[in-house]
C-alpha cells in the first residue's frame, strides 16, 4: 500500500448496489482492513425495506486522523453492483475518483471525468460457485484499483468477520477480485 498517498488525505468510498448483494457485509471487511492498518473509518449504510432489490449502500471516511464530518459527500472509490445504483451516487463521485462496474449488471456506467473500470465481477463470483461471494470479489479488485490496503490485510479482516464456514470461499473470492485487475 501506498501509505503516504493513504495517509495524507481523507478518501470517501461508496460500495452500491441492491438488498441481498452483501454490501453492508463488504463494507464491515473493508473497514476493518483499513482501521488495523491504522485509518480511522466512519462507516454508514443504508438499504430500503425491500431485503432483495432494494437500494443499498455503504459508505466509508476514512482519515489519518479523526474525521470531521462521518458522512460521506463526495467519492473517490465507487463500486456498483446494479444498474438502478448508479443513480444514487450521481453529483457526488470526483473527477479523480476510481468507479468499479460489473460489466455484466452495469452495462450503462457513470459517465465523466472519473476513471471507470467494468469488471467481470458476479462471473467470477459464479465461476467460484457462488454468485453471493461478488461483494467480496469486488472488494479484491477495488483494493487491487485503489491500492488503499493490502490484499494480506484485507484477507486478515475477512478471517475476522467472516464466521468460520464461509471464511475459505470469502478468501478465494477476494484473491480471484485481486487478479481480475491487470
Amino acid at each position: 500500500m501506498n501509505v503516504s498517498k493513504v495517509m495524507t488525505r481523507e478518501f470517501e468510498i461508496r460500495l452500491s448496489g441492491t438488498g441481498g448483494q452483501g454490501l453492508g457485509l463488504g463494507g464491515k471487511m473493508l473497514a476493518a482492513a483499513l482501521s488495523s492498518e491504522g485509518l480511522h473509518v466512519a462507516q454508514s449504510q443504508s438499504y430500503e425495506p425491500t431485503s432483495r432489490g432494494g437500494m443499498s449502500r455503504s459508505d466509508l471516511v476514512v482519515t489519518a486522523h479523526r474525521a470531521d464530518y462521518p458522512l460521506a459527500t463526495s467519492f473517490d472509490y465507487l463500486l456498483i453492483l446494479d444498474q438502478r445504483a448508479v443513480s444514487i451516487s450521481e453529483g457526488m463521485i470526483n473527477s479523480d475518483a476510481i468507479v468499479l462496474v460489473d460489466e455484466e449488471l452495469v452495462p450503462d456506467p457513470p459517465e465523466g471525468d472519473f476513471r471507470v473500470h467494468a469488471l467481470p465481477l458476479s462471473k467470477t463470483a459464479i465461476a467460484l460457485g457462488n454468485l453471493r461471494v461478488t461483494n467480496v470479489v469486488s472488494l479484491g479488485a477495488l483494493i487491487a484499483l485503489a491500492d488503499i490496503c493490502s490484499l494480506e490485510t484485507l484477507e486478515t479482516a475477512i478471517r475476522r468477520v467472516t464466521p468460520k464456514k464461509y471464511a475459505q470461499m470469502n478468501l478465494a473470492a477476494v484473491r480471484a477480485g485481486f487478479e481480475l485487475v491487470p
